[in-house]
């Protein structure tokens, strides 16, 4: 794959970008955390956006103009992608934005996009991105709140009663935290304990054995990596035999590697990205899955994510949209985005509408559990 040129930031070095094209070109920013410790997220969502780039611009662009993305790296830090944000808004004049990995990052800058009249597809997964709905705010993953009741559902297949959780004190976590104290009950489990850890904690011991003491039938624990590896190491270190989920945060071959064979046995819902070779071959999403898996493999090797379909999902839906209107101005992608409907993703079947700026429900995850070390579908 060819190298991209790089171009001089003011904020955040600018990951990639393409030759400098006329004053057609459609400009599309992002901001990703490439490096820091959500770089498992913004790595594959930067290579991603490359890699797409590329291959529209080498088929003639779309609608006959060529596409330059520019991409910064947020370092995984708020306050870094509070600057990059206004940055692309105010100097590089973007058409849309895609991004950030992160669900506080995201929240901190929707309002910048609302006011600019810019849209913004986030690859963050906190409910609160997309509810209430903001004119100007979609994003890309499924929703915490689509995890949870696949979690749920499969936990009173199983006869579980009284179920524990354990969640990050970071953006992603508090999210999901809301979420399962909002359901479980709701639901007809009984939450038998509710214990948080920190995003830099490297011991969750005291957690597991709380949660031991109060009799849980099963634990979720809701974070992205580390910690959840963290979680799923302590649980066998401490001989604690609760059933453990995880959440579709760490649904990614790298939770797998920092796990071990600690990560043997646990169930969580996840996009079929990690899984094509198990779906039937009349499903909607196989051929873009198919093709996802080929192109990114043949670019970076064989790291494939559900966090890089994000970024292609969000990508994808961009270009329906400036097809869909012949227009590539910040208004006309927003009310086309609104206009798109049954359009397969990596990640679901995309059905957007003026109330529904995340456009997926249930039927997008998969319910897999982790055996000799790889991914195997349960339901």
């Amino acid at each position: 794959m060819k190298a991209t040129k790089c171009v001089v930031a003011l904020v955040a070095y600018l990951l990639a970008c393409v030759p400098a094209f006329g004053g057609d070109a459609i400009k599309i920013g992002a901001i990703l955390s490439v490096t820091g410790p959500a770089s498992f997220l913004g790595e594959p969502e930067k290579n991603t956006l490359v890699m797409l780039q590329e291959q529209i611009n080498a088929a003639g662009g779309v609608n006959g103009q060529q596409l330059e993305v520019i991409i910064y790296d947020d370092e995984s830090d708020v306050n870094k992608c509070v600057m990059a944000a206004k940055k692309l808004l105010d100097q590089d004049q973007v058409a849309v934005v895609i991004g950030p990995s992160i669900s506080g990052n995201t929240l901190a800058i929707s309002k910048f996009f609302s006011s600019a009249e810019v849209p913004l597809i986030s690859c963050a997964a906190a409910e609160k991105i997309v509810r209430p709905v903001d004119p100007w705010i979609f994003n890309t993953p499924q929703l915490d709140r689509h995890a949870v009741s696949r979690i749920l559902m499969d936990a009173r297949d199983k006869g579980y009663k009284r179920l524990a959780i354990l969640t990050v004190s970071d953006g992603y976590g508090q999210a999901g935290r809301a979420v399962l104290k909002e359901l479980v009950p709701a639901e007809g489990f009984e939450l038998a304990a509710d214990e948080v850890y920190g995003p830099k904690d490297t011991d969750m011991t005291a957690q597991l054995t709380k949660i031991k003491g109060a009799s849980a039938d099963a634990i979720i624990c809701w974070g992205t990596n580390p910690g959840p590896a963290v979680v799923a190491r302590n649980r066998v270190q401490l001989g604690l035999d609760t059933p453990l989920y995880m959440s579709h945060g760490v649904a990614s071959g790298k939770f797998i590697e920092l796990a071990g064979d600690a990560a043997e046995g646990l169930v969580l819902p996840a996009g079929r990205l990690v899984a094509v070779d198990q779906l039937p071959a009349d499903h909607p999403q196989k051929p873009v899955l198919e093709a996802y898996v080929a192109d990114y493999t043949k670019a970076f090797g064989p790291q494939i994510s559900s966090f890089g379909g994000y970024a292609h999902d969000a990508f994808a839906l961009v270009m329906e949209a400036i097809k869909m209107g012949g227009s590539a101005k910040s208004g006309d992608i927003r009310d086309n985005l609104e206009k798109i409907s049954g359009f397969a993703g990596t990640s679901g079947v995309y059905t957007y509408s003026p109330e529904n700026h995340n456009g997926l429900d249930e039927s997008a995850f998969i319910m897999v559990t982790i055996e000799n070390g790889t991914w195997k579908v349960l339901n």
